[in-house]
């Protein structure tokens, strides 16, 4: 039975008898096929836009530019007048370039989406009447779910069964408390901040345990709604920024130099049309057209290598962050330790062990239903004493307010709320403590021995816990209002070992240039004592205490010197990123609990891990397949590399594609003739580029690994400069050889012009792609085959049947000569200036 979505417009004004009824499901969950027909019904559950509608549009996008527009329109203009045959050049030129745009940028789109479903994420499901983990985007409307601490809301949904269940919906109503949420059935005009019976896709669950049923997915949900009205685009990275000031930058040069070009050729009494053909054609060359497709195959490329590394980057531009991120955030546990937390002991309020304390504390935790959590599980594997024999009748999950957790247990002969969790909260909430004996003794006498326990144990490295109890009433559940005068039953020690290496691959950070700062809950002097562990000599540690009565002026000046940042709120982490990126620092936050996903948008490279929360996975940026720094660090090189093969296009564009345009530009006023035809430019913008498809598997020095790499607009522009001029040094001595040596007429001269200057451009490649000099920096072997490919197709080009479409002659044997001393000179010139340029542009940032 077909439904229509426009019926569950209110569906919190329906009970769940109703809701079930219009669903045409039941609280047994939906079949397999059932399940299928509606995926078929109401499509994928996601917000974003069809694939084939996003490749049409991307194809199209190849066609934006307003000067490969205008180009189009004087060709056909030029058809229309007669040449015919010039204009089917001219169009296939520019379809090809596009064409190859379009298929890198798509192979490219195609690669993320398939690393992406390596990371994608996942609900609890009942279907075919069992529990199954299906990928979010497989949910319809009629699925029951089953949510917890940490998990995303998977679609809008009403509640049919909750515990204790606060939900976060700041997305939707402002509101940065979480709400409250539960069963029950509320008008039909009730306004979306106060309808607590539902949940609404893009919030998640801060603590608490639900069972809803699945109303709207997709885009019929609110959050699809709103998606589609604002059509939201992630904030831009300083990469992007600045692949967008350059653009805007050579289009204000081409603007100009146009409609010079233009006017003086008029001037001159030649064709209008052939010289608006000329300056729309110089345009195009001097615009790096394929600049986004190189872009994205090099990004896409990069990805696919981090990807090998175990390192998953889910938006391609945060891959040049993660190559320019100089201080690292992250917890210690499963990072700088094994992240596999083993019980020490379960201690009296004397110290000595106790194996009432450590049974309370197996009840606590193998009873609880909500987050599962690594104490739990140590606590539970360490525990052999006598079966159980108690039964649930309530709990309160924990969460990061209380920080703690309770369990009310009941047998024949007891029934107990046990409590367990950080030590001063649990002390804070216990007027009684039960001595070795058994007896009950005022918590006030024993309250500075306790403390001081703790410290002894927190001194020695071991993350301790308070365990309390009470007796309960069968006849009522326990609730958060009944947590108060308890009885402190006594601590369990944890400890979790740093990893083997984990000196060294800090070691290796450091070398990188990246600062590693822990950010815990944890004491500071358990955290003190991890650092000393792994090399970390005299750590400055600040505390979530001290960080509160801190100024932002004076958390400035102390968090860039700080290594540790201990008993940290999870709201402080995002002011420590803030400041941290405010001091100019790039900030990567490695998190994955259900408090930091605020911390990963806020800084600059979100990082998390395959096993985090959904919250937490959706929020970043990059996931980790393993939760190790050694695969960071794997990943941090592989960004670098990235970013310097993506700028070594930007360096060609800027330099001897620049300056061969920048002279033909020149030649045109002083030669009686066009020095190249708009056919030929374009020819010559084709054949440079195509080279540049392979810079991504090209090989990158290790002197662009050392240390963060950041997008210089100011840099390029220099380069531009220096290296502009320079080959047109070197064209203009070619002009010379073919008018005063070879007395060049139109064609030959043209043709000489076009072999030399893809040549030169094609070669000063090798050039300047490295910083070291070219012949200790040999390119990659699919750059080398593209690079002698171009060479052998532009030289036999005037020998072929194709010469004759472009306008090109057989030229005279010696000016082969000439021109392979000239690119000679040209080439070591450009590795005199690259010198140069390097050594003054270090003196310069010395300063």
């Amino acid at each position: 039975m077909e439904t229509n979505p426009d019926q569950f417009q209110n569906f919190w004004h329906l009970s769940t008898d109703e809701a079930l009824k219009q669903l045409s499901c039941s609280k047994n969950g939906l079949t397999g096929d059932e399940a299928s027909k509606r995926l078929n019904q109401y499509g994928p559950n996601t917000t974003k836009t069809n694939a084939n509608a996003s490749a049409l549009l991307l194809f199209l996008s190849q066609f934006k530019s307003p000067v490969t527009l205008l180009l189009i329109i004087a060709a056909l203009l030029s058809a229309g007048l007669g040449d015919v045959p010039d204009t089917v050049i001219i169009l296939t030129i520019v379809l090809i370039s596009s064409f190859l745009g379009f298929w890198q940028e798509k192979g490219a789109a195609d690669a993320v989406k398939e690393l992406l479903k390596l990371v994608q994420l996942h609900c609890t499901v009942l279907r075919d009447k069992q529990k199954k983990e299906l990928p979010v985007e497989a949910v319809v409307p009629g699925d029951i779910v089953y949510l917890s601490a940490g998990d995303l809301i998977p679609g809008d949904s009403l509640i049919l069964e909750s515990q204790e269940l606060f939900v976060d919906e700041a997305a939707f109503t402002g509101e940065t408390y979480p709400v409250e949420k539960q069963s029950c059935i509320l008008p039909g005009e009730t306004p979306l901040a106060k309808r607590t019976n539902s949940l609404f896709m893009g919030s998640h669950v801060i603590s608490g345990k639900a069972t809803a049923l699945i109303i709207q997915t997709g885009k019929q949900t609110e959050f699809g709604k709103i998606s589609s009205q604002l059509q939201q685009r992630a904030p831009e990275t300083d990469f992007e920024k600045g692949i967008r000031k350059f653009g805007y930058m050579l289009m204000e040069v081409t603007l100009i130099l146009v409609i010079i070009i233009f006017g003086i050729n008029v001037y001159l009494h030649k064709p209008p049309l052939d010289s608006f053909l000329f300056s729309l054609a110089l345009a195009v060359g001097l615009t790096p057209q394929l600049l986004p497709a190189i872009i994205s195959v090099n990004l896409s490329t990069g990805a696919r290598r981090m990807a090998k590394q175990q390192v998953i980057v889910k938006r391609l531009s945060s891959i040049e962050n993660f190559g320019s991120m100089n201080i690292l955030c992250s917890d210690k546990t499963g990072t700088i330790t094994e992240g596999k937390v083993n019980l020490k002991d379960s201690l009296d309020i004397n110290g000595k062990h106790s194996d009432k304390v450590l049974q309370y504390a197996w009840l606590n935790a193998s009873m609880q239903q909500g987050f599962n959590n690594p104490i739990d599980v140590a606590i539970c594997s360490s525990y052999k004493g006598p079966a159980n024999t108690f039964t649930v009748q309530a709990e309160i999950p924990y969460d990061f307010i209380r920080k703690r957790l309770t369990i009310q247990v009941k047998n024949d002969s007891q029934n107990l709320a046990i409590t367990k969790g950080a030590l001063n909260v649990i002390l804070a909430i216990c007027t009684q403590a039960e001595a070795p004996d058994g007896k009950l003794v005022n918590i006030d006498d024993y309250k500075k021995d306790i403390v001081d326990q703790y410290q002894q144990l927190s001194n020695a490295g071991y993350r301790t816990l308070g365990v309390a109890y009470k007796p309960a009433g069968a006849a009522h559940n326990f609730t958060r209002d009944d947590e108060k005068e308890m009885i402190f039953l006594g601590f369990i020690t944890l400890f979790d070992p740093p990893k083997a290496g984990v000196a060294d691959i800090l070691i290796n950070l450091d070398k990188l240039g990246v600062k590693l700062k822990i950010i815990t809950g944890d004491n500071a002097l358990v955290a003190k004592s991890l650092a000393l562990q792994v090399g970390i000599k005299d750590p400055k540690i600040l505390t979530g205490a001290e960080l509160l009565k801190m100024s932002n002026a004076a958390l400035l000046h102390e968090a860039p010197l700080t290594h540790i940042f201990a008993e940290v709120e999870p709201n402080q982490k995002e002011r420590i990123i803030t400041i941290l990126r405010k001091a100019g620092n790039v900030v990567g936050f490695m998190g994955d609990g259900i408090n930091d996903a605020p911390a990963l948008h806020t800084a600059d490279v979100g990082i998390s891990v395959n096993t985090a929360v959904d919250v937490a996975k959706e929020a970043a940026e990059i996931v980790l397949l393993s939760q190790d720094l050694a695969v960071l660090v794997n990943g941090i090189v592989e960004g670098r590399k990235t970013f310097t093969n993506t700028m070594k296009y930007i360096f060609m564009a800027t330099s001897a594609n620049f300056g061969n345009m920048f002279s033909m530009a020149g030649a045109s006023l002083f030669l009686p003739f066009l020095p190249l035809l708009p056919k030929q430019i374009l020819l010559t913008n084709l054949l440079t580029d195509f080279p540049e498809m392979a810079i991504a598997t090209d090989r990158v020095d290790q002197l662009n690994i050392q240390s963060p790499q950041h997008w210089d607009l100011n840099f390029i522009k220099r380069f531009m400069i220096v290296f502009g001029l320079l080959s047109s040094v070197f064209d203009y001595l070619t002009f010379g050889v073919l008018i005063y040596i070879f007395h060049a007429k139109e064609q030959i001269f043209q043709t000489g012009w076009f072999i030399e200057s893809v040549i030169s451009a094609t070669l000063i490649v090798l050039v300047v792609r490295t910083r070291l000099p070219f012949f200790k920096s040999l390119p990659g072997k699919y750059l080398s085959i593209a690079t002698a490919f171009i060479l052998v197709f532009v030289l036999i080009l005037p020998l072929t049947p194709m010469a004759l479409w472009f306008g090109f002659v057989r030229l005279p044997v010696a000016f082969y000569g000439w021109m392979l001393l000239i690119v000679l000179c040209y080439i070591l010139s450009a590795e005199l200036a690259k010198r140069w340029f390097y050594r003054k542009m270090n003196r310069a940032a010395k300063r």
